[in-house]
């Protein structure tokens, strides 16, 4: 069936911020669906607030919403757009729930929206947990016994017939978001309550548990005439009980047997037929070990985090296709645009393996439990290919950037020895660290058969990692007096096996250098590979690249290209990509990558390589770059690429501080760099150097008589704690060359301060560590910006709405200014000028300011792209990326883009939190970043635009008719409140507080509060927590002390924390900064007073500016 010609208007819902269980493999998935329906010429429209995407960029779509994704808005756009239909399959399940919410309330009967691809009845039949189990049993696959229930009651009633242990499951969400297992009646109750919460239609699903079980994938596909096929199957390392995104998943399966493989696929085949899938899907099944008994678990009928990893790992463009066959295409009418040789009816058939390990960042959290379960917590995800297990799990383990070696020879700092019941009890109940405890276990002799007993993790897996703690053991028996056939055959098994340099240099005690040198000499050197989706049965050509020590000659002709490249009028390039998702590098970074290759691509540049590991991006997709390197970003990796393909040089900007830190490790390789004649484009590393190194950039800004807080550089802890005194508390620790202010923190005494300092020189082990005197009070400022070596142009000056204290990555931030003069907004400009040229900056960089009493002075540069270089280059209609590229290649900034106009309009970005998906984690904010999403959203006026984006982040914070409870810790905090708080009586709230706040609060003029009972007074009702349990309050307004360790406050912080916990579990907004509180208040009145309309980013820049730069 050809592509249906009716459709001429569609609308593409996105996924919203980056958050656990819902990340970046939704800009790829959208992106490429807007571009399927682009090249069929069709008008889409786009809503996602998500700015830093690369799907909100304007050459993807024909309009673009930056609001949020929810019924509301969406309804308001389709009655101004009116689009024919509607694409909900790309979007995560925030677009799932919004199209159910849609077809509910009648609007798309309304408007004659129909939905292309995947029914709403399908999606209904996977979401409602009642209907999935029905439809399961007509399929007739069998599913574990199990009831739905909408009450506690009812819940208990399953749990009663059921029996314990039990697994919680929850309609409408994702990530295992509300779930868990209940060994108890108790423990049942309490996960109910919130689990009931956290569902849009509060429902749940109480089952049998299948802990133990082998947990299995399948993607399938199923096109308009029942045509169906399974691209790939995924085993999860982990059992039943650890949720996928929290597993290590490896493709093709490798325990299956021929016979159990086919009855999984058989079975998913009859499933995704019986739902009416139309479009790809995800089936996770639970099958036994010993038995060729099988339950499905659940069917995702979207695009989802197991689909953007099946879809790199086979290289079949799931995406894409699952766009093309909504409009109307069958798969034999679709080409496989990665192979260019077969259409996509032809089951993708693997010579490698592919491995996915997740990455978490729980030690940004006070208070986090560290286990794994059904509930994910992770953040991002690596993939590694190669050719044998063992090889494919150390590459990974090095991916996650984590300074992990690879699953032996690693820091005892970064993994602390454990007695062998610790270790035990590592293996029984999961953390993050478990894979590691693996090896520790085999090497105090755990036998394979007891980790089996303790972990479920299937035999075959376990006797692969003790095949590595083998390999160790060997090189440690040899050192560089040893023989040489005996060093040459040792060295080469164990590249075969994954070890790098570094690992190799561990075990034998010396140096990686010398190892690199060593391996070289006997010509022990990877070899490229291409991934071939068709196991060689048919000829194919791809730009998806691998190494691997696991074959004997490379895939493509480097000495052709090198003879081609000779031509000075050709250029190479090589773009660092920006790694593994994690806390402070996101998808924003990845924006960066993906406009930088486009942007060389569009000056001229013959081959543009990407470097990068991460399946949830856009970057590695196939038609970003000429080539892509699916690696590690490793010194040793990236060198290994470098010395194959011969570049013109290497961008290391825009991909976050990977790229910076692995300037430092290049100097290692000054010799080869010498000899290949390679160059770093734009800023040089020795700047870079000068910039990252807060010891000297400090140095510089006093060279410069450019203010800056007082600081010292550490010597010693004793001079660090002399430093402190002098200049009082609180004082700032920074560490050097770290992202996301890792390890950074104020300290407000000697002990705090005393703490800190051990924890950053570990994290900073290498480069120093920085004390300056903490501004309280004083606003920050973020200016992005791209220089040429003598003109800067400045992007914008983006004000923080909290004040100095929250980290930027987790500051509501508004461009332009809100409360800046304008005099001051121009002293920061020719700073940021001054800085920049004292730098010899060519390309990308952010500079942060403090303002206080309109004075300014400097906190930090970053020689690279930022955070927020999306956020200003949208809001500016300025690709600050297109800039840069021009930058690197040594032309000038153009200068009719310095006279660009702002527009007469607001975008406010907001951060987006997980802390519902961190088990006890603290909710307050620090310097230390903690957010792992963001969005922003445009408005006439700065109120406008923060409500919006609020809510864009699932923050459903109450316009009129609400209780607000605000508890304040410290008389002067609540002093600091009064004013906060009477912006809030006077918009008509209902105030509640405990006993000592309401008598400050009463005491200045504001009548009527209502007091409650603390927490720890359980017996005073009405109790803070009853209240918060049962949803009595509308926003909470909790303003923590700044200590963080002072024993004298333990029972009032304990207090404090469990109130921002509770209303995080139960979905009521928290505000935890006053700043942001006060400007919330200002917004809700102007909000109420003012008419609301809907515009696109395209019309905001048509109605203020006469050209974008794009």
């Amino acid at each position: 069936m050809p592509l249906d010609k009716t459709i001429e208007k569609c609308l593409v819902l996105g996924s919203g911020a980056i958050k656990i269980g819902q990340a970046g493999e939704f800009d790829y998935s959208g992106s490429q669906v807007l571009k399927a329906l682009q090249e069929e010429g069709i008008y889409t429209i786009l809503i996602n607030p998500n700015i830093a995407t690369i799907q909100t960029d304007p050459e993807l779509s024909d309009r673009v919403y930056l609001l949020p994704v929810n019924l509301r808005y969406v309804k308001a756009v389709i009655e101004k757009e009116r689009p024919d239909s509607i694409m909900l399959a790309f979007g995560g399940q925030t677009a799932l729930n919004v199209g159910v919410q849609l077809k509910q309330e009648g609007v798309l009967n309304k408007y004659g929206v129909r939905v292309l691809g995947t029914p709403i009845s399908a999606i209904e039949e996977t979401e409602d947990r009642e209907l999935f189990r029905q439809a399961m049993i007509k399929a007739g696959v069998q599913i574990a016994k199990s009831g739905s229930a909408t009450s506690l009651d009812k819940s208990i009633e399953l749990a009663e017939e059921i029996g314990f242990p039990l697994m919680l499951r929850v309609a409408f969400t994702l990530g295992g978001r509300g779930s868990g297992v209940a060994y108890n009646m108790e423990q049942f109750k309490t996960m109910v309550n919130r689990a009931l919460a956290q569902s849009m239609i509060a429902q749940v699903l109480v089952e049998e548990y299948m802990g133990g079980w082998k947990e299995i994938e399948y993607e399938v596909v199923r096109d308009n005439e029942d045509n169906t096929l399974t691209v790939c199957n995924m085993e999860n390392i982990d059992p039943v009980g650890i949720h996928t995104g929290e597993s290590i998943v490896i493709a093709p399966s490798q325990t299956l047997t021929n016979e159990e493989y086919h009855m999984l696929r058989t079975a998913s085949i009859n499933v995704i037929k019986q739902l009416g899938v139309v479009g790809e899907c995800n089936i996770q099944y639970a099958l036994h070990p010993r038995s060729k008994e099988f339950r499905a678990i659940e069917v995702n009928a979207r695009l989802s985090r197991s689909s953007a990893l099946a879809s790199k790992a086979t290289g079949y463009p799931l995406a894409y296709v699952a766009a093309k066959i909504a409009i109307g295409y069958n798969l034999d009418e679709i080409s496989n645009k990665v192979t260019d040789v077969t259409t996509a009816c032809f089951e993708p058939a693997l010579d490698y393996v592919v491995l996915k390990i997740p990455r978490w960042d729980l030690q940004k959290f006070r208070r986090v439990s560290r286990q794994i379960g059904t509930q994910m917590k992770s953040v991002g995800e690596v993939m590694a290919i190669g050719r044998n297990f063992e090889e494919v799990l150390q590459k990974a383990i090095r991916m996650l950037d984590v300074g992990l070696k690879g699953e032996v020879c690693n820091s005892k700092n970064l993994l602390p020895e454990k007695t062998r019941e610790e270790i035990e009890e590592e293996l029984k109940h999961p953390t993050d660290r478990r894979i590691f405890y693996v090896a520790d276990a085999i090497k105090m002799g755990v036998s394979i058969d007891e980790i089996y007993k303790l972990s479920w993790i299937d035999k075959w897996f376990l006797y692969k990692i003790e095949n590595i703690v083998e390999i160790e053991d060997m090189l440690g028996q040899i050192n560089l007096l040893t023989d040489d056939q005996i060093k040459n055959k040792a060295i080469r098994y164990a590249k075969k096996f994954g070890f790098s340099d570094g690992q190799i240099a561990i075990a034998m005690n010396t140096d990686t250098v010398k190892i690199r040198n060593l391996r070289r000499r006997y010509s022990i050197v990877p070899v490229v590979k291409q991934i071939d989706t068709l196991a060689a049965e048919w000829p194919a050509a791809t730009n998806y690249l691998y190494m691997t020590y696991g074959g004997t000659s490379d895939d493509l002709d480097f000495e052709k290209s090198h003879e081609y490249f000779k031509d000075p009028t050709k250029k190479k390039i090589v773009v660092l990509g920006s790694g593994v998702y994690r806390i402070g590098a996101s998808v924003e970074f990845d924006w960066g990558c993906v406009n930088m290759a486009w942007a060389l691509k569009k000056q001229g540049v013959e081959e543009v390589i990407m470097i990068n590991y991460n399946p949830e991006t856009v970057s590695t997709d196939y038609d970003v770059s000429d080539k892509l390197y699916f690696e590690e970003l490793s010194g040793e990796r990236v060198m290994d690429i470098l010395e194959k393909e011969k570049p013109f040089g290497t961008v290391v900007s825009v991909g976050g501080q990977i790229g910076n830190n692995l300037t430092q490790k290049f100097t290692k390789y000054r010799e080869v760099f010498r000899k290949l004649n390679l160059e770093i484009l734009g800023t040089e590393g020795r700047d870079i150097n000068r910039a990252e190194n807060r010891a000297m950039f400090s140095g510089i800004l006093d060279q410069l008589s450019i203010a800056q807080p007082q600081w010292k550089a550490l010597s010693s802890k004793e001079e660090a704690l002399d430093f402190a005194s002098e200049v009082e508390y609180p004082v700032l620790i920074r560490p050097s060359y770290v992202l996301s202010g890792a390890a950074m923190n104020v300290a407000q005494n000697e002990a705090e301060l005393s703490k800190y300092l051990d924890l950053a020189t570990l994290v900073s082990k290498d480069n120093p560590v920085v004390i300056t005197k903490f501004f309280t009070n004083a606003r920050e400022i973020d200016v992005d910006g791209i220089s040429d070596g003598e003109t800067v142009f400045i992007g914008a000056v983006a004000e923080h709405v909290e004040n100095a204290g929250v980290h930027s990555g987790d500051a509501t931030m508004s461009i332009p200014a809100i409360t800046l003069q304008f005099r001051t907004t121009e002293r920061v400009k020719l700073t940021a000028e001054k800085i920049a040229r004292a730098l010899n900056i060519r390309g990308p960089f952010n500079i942060q300011f403090l303002v206080k009493n309109n004075q300014i002075s400097v906190i930090e540069c970053n020689l690279r792209s930022s955070r927020s270089m999306p956020y200003v280059s949208k809001t500016r209609g300025i690709n600050l990326m297109r800039l840069a590229a021009e930058v690197i290649l040594d032309k000038k900034i153009p200068k009719e883009i310095l006279d660009y106009p702002y527009g007469n309009y607001v975008v406010t970005k907001v951060p987006q939190f997980s802390f519902m998906r961190l088990d006890k984690a603290d909710p307050r904010l620090g310097v230390e970043m903690a957010s792992t999403g963001e969005v922003a959203c445009i408005g006439d006026t700065f109120p406008r635009a923060l409500i919006r984006s609020m809510r864009a982040v699932d923050m459903d914070v109450p316009i009129e008719n609400a209780n607000c409870l605000i508890t304040v810790a410290g008389a002067k905090l609540k002093r600091d409140m009064i004013p906060i708080a009477k912006k809030f009586e006077k918009l008509g709230f209902n105030i509640f507080s405990t006993k000592g706040t309401a008598v400050v609060l009463k005491n200045a003029g504001i009548k009527d509060v209502q007091i409650v009972g603390k927490i720890r007074n359980p017996d005073i009702k009405p109790n803070i927590l009853d209240m918060l349990v049962n949803r009595k309050f509308d926003l909470v307004i909790n303003i923590p002390r700044p200590t963080i360790i002072e024993s004298k406050f333990e029972k009032i912080m304990r207090d404090e924390y469990t109130i921002r916990r509770k209303a995080v579990e139960f979905k009521i907004p928290c505000i935890t900064n006053k700043q942001l509180a006060s400007a919330l208040a200002d917004a809700i009145e102007e909000y109420r007073q003012t008419p609301s309309r809907v515009l696109s980013l395209n019309e905001y820049h048509d109605r203020c500016l006469k050209d974008i730069y794009w």
